[in-house]
């Protein structure tokens, strides 16, 4: 007889990315927090790390009278240095900050504590890894502090997540120290796997045969793997977020997931009706007029603009295989129609290109500005990999090629000095977007270009390209919305030509058949939102509290 499922009374969620947006993992938080808020209203806490401290957090609302009685217990009874407020996010959950620098003076202690409880091996720790570790420390004892304080017991049935290895020590503290709190620990890629694709190692063909203990000690990763390998064993409930990450895991951590957590998305801050065509308009007003100014050029509004975007990571985000792709089809004499691709990944930036803003300014066109190929000044820019491809492959955004691409290097937040528009507010303006990721655990950026009804190419070495798949029971094509591709560890040539044969095809489509493509695009996006995605936190849950169930008797 199947036993009823436990849900949670509280939640507790620990993440470097809490008020703090660097990647993904900010986006998996903050657009599921609104859901979880909705259901557990305040008695969802996301703790982070007070990088902050007498400076203004636009993601922070901080306030004095919320908690404040515990506060001020955790300050005078635990050390712990807190700031507790609002994320400034929709749903608004309560956000807890700690100030973790004054635990580096026992790091030493925390590491033998580590060793002695759990065997985690910090003896070659270097960079990130130490801070992390300590704020992890902290972080647990912010929910230690918690739950003695309010009188918390089992019957409360109270769970921790953690996420990624960076937090995963909190949930060891946890176990050891408030065993009737139900520990989940998530990770959102392996230390390992990340390695080896980012070391430019064959991950997929030879993964079965990896030991992850041995290449963790080769690839110098040997504390972070520690850490997330012990947490991965240890924890009531391990998860991760893609079939793909799972097969990862069992492989290189030696530990099978015990629920797969798909990461859903949030459509609300996408335009409806009049403001969506006015905001597509805008967008792309925008994105023809830097072109145009940079490169000397007059493309038109019938102008195909597509682009690529996610972190400067070369080969793991497939950047190579999306310039290699467009200058396939640029040299393809079939294509009858101008296409405009962009690159959109930060990069070691100096600042916006003074005589580009200059000549944005000017009412006039005219030839090209500089260097037509970026838009912003970088630093070392004779040794950046994107603009190296181009220059071996010529492309040279010469005003007669039919194909042009521009690296924009930088974060979109509305403040670059070129277009001053977030990145959301020119996504919208495109025709189509290009993820060929060779390491990809998810993938928020597809999933944020469907919501924006642009359709997309992915491929199969992502989660989420695998998810749409698993919507029409194959390899998904570009009529369906997102068209999924094979990738292989050694099919770059193969999929360039797809990923180009698909971009020619779409250029070839009239309006109503790209209409409908765009229509498929916003219906996968309906079916990724957190709505349909929860269930699978609350499978974890469930798992997590029946695991605890088990272990306290």
């Amino acid at each position: 007889m199947p036993h009823k499922s436990l849900a949670p009374s509280y939640i507790f969620e620990s993440s470097w990315e809490v008020c703090n947006k660097v990647g993904g993992i900010y986006t998996v938080l903050s657009t599921r927090a609104k859901t979880l808020q909705g259901t557990h209203k305040d008695k969802v806490f996301f703790i982070g790390p007070d990088f902050w401290i007498g400076k203004q957090n636009p993601l922070f609302k901080e306030s004095k009278s919320l908690l404040a009685k515990w506060k001020e217990a955790a300050r005078e009874n635990d050390g712990l240095n807190i700031r507790i407020g609002r994320w400034n996010i929709p749903g608004e959950p309560i956000a807890i900050l700690v100030d973790f620098l004054p635990f580096f003076q026992q790091r030493n202690e925390i590491f033998g504590w580590a060793w002695e409880n759990y065997q985690v091996d910090s003896l070659h720790s270097y960079g990130d890894y130490d801070e992390s570790l300590v704020f992890s420390w902290a972080a647990g004892k912010v929910v230690e502090s918690y739950y003695r304080f309010f009188g918390l017991t089992a019957k409360d049935n109270v769970v921790f997540q953690a996420h990624e290895w960076q937090t995963c020590l909190s949930a060891l503290y946890i176990k050891k120290y408030v065993p009737e709190i139900a520990t989940i620990f998530t990770t959102h890629a392996t230390t390992i796997g990340r390695s080896i694709a980012g070391n430019g190692k064959p991950l997929y063909d030879y993964l079965a045969a990896y030991n992850g203990d041995q290449m963790a000690m080769e690839l110098n990763v040997e504390a972070k793997h520690s850490v997330e390998k012990k947490a991965a064993h240890n924890v009531d409930c391990f998860t991760t977020v893609s079939e793909i990450t799972g097969a990862e895991c069992e492989s290189l951590l030696d530990k099978p997931a015990d629920v797969i957590l798909m990461n859903g998305f949030e459509n609300d801050f996408v335009p409806k009706g009049k403001a969506f065509a006015q905001a597509r308009a805008e967008a792309r007003k925008t994105l023809l007029h830097v072109a145009n100014t940079l490169m000397g050029t007059e493309l038109g509004d019938d102008t195909i603009i597509v682009t690529t975007s996610g972190r400067y990571e070369y080969k793991n985000k497939g950047i190579d295989l999306f310039v290699d792709s467009f200058n396939r089809l640029r040299l393809d004499s079939r294509l009858n129609r101008q296409v405009l691709a962009f690159v959109m990944v930060p990069a070691w930036i100096k600042g916006a290109r003074e005589d580009l803003k200059k000549a944005l300014k000017s009412a006039k066109a005219g030839s090209p500005v500089g260097d037509p190929r970026i838009t912003h000044d970088i630093n070392e820019q004779w040794n950046d990999k994107v603009l190296g491809q181009m220059g071996w492959l010529g492309m040279n955004n010469a005003p007669s090629d039919k194909v042009h691409l521009i690296f924009v290097p930088c974060y979109l937040d509305g403040t670059d000095g070129i277009f001053d528009k977030h990145y959301y507010d020119l996504l919208i303006g495109n025709d189509l977007t290009v993820f060929p990721s060779y390491y990809e655990p998810w993938g928020y950026t597809p999933t944020e270009s469907v919501a924006f009804h642009v359709p997309c190419i992915t491929t199969d070495l992502a989660g989420f390209g695998l998810w749409a798949n698993s919507l029409v029971g194959g390899y998904s094509c570009l009529k369906d919305g997102v068209k999924t591709v094979h990738r292989s560890d050694y099919n770059f040539e193969d999929v360039a030509e797809v990923i180009k044969n698909t971009v020619l095809s779409f250029s070839e489509m009239n309006d109503e058949e790209v209409a409908e493509v765009r229509k498929n695009a916003e219906k996968v996006a309906e079916k990724a939102l957190w709505k349909h995605f929860i269930k699978y936190y609350y499978e974890a849950y469930d798992f997590a509290l029946s695991k605890r169930n088990e272990r306290i008797g």
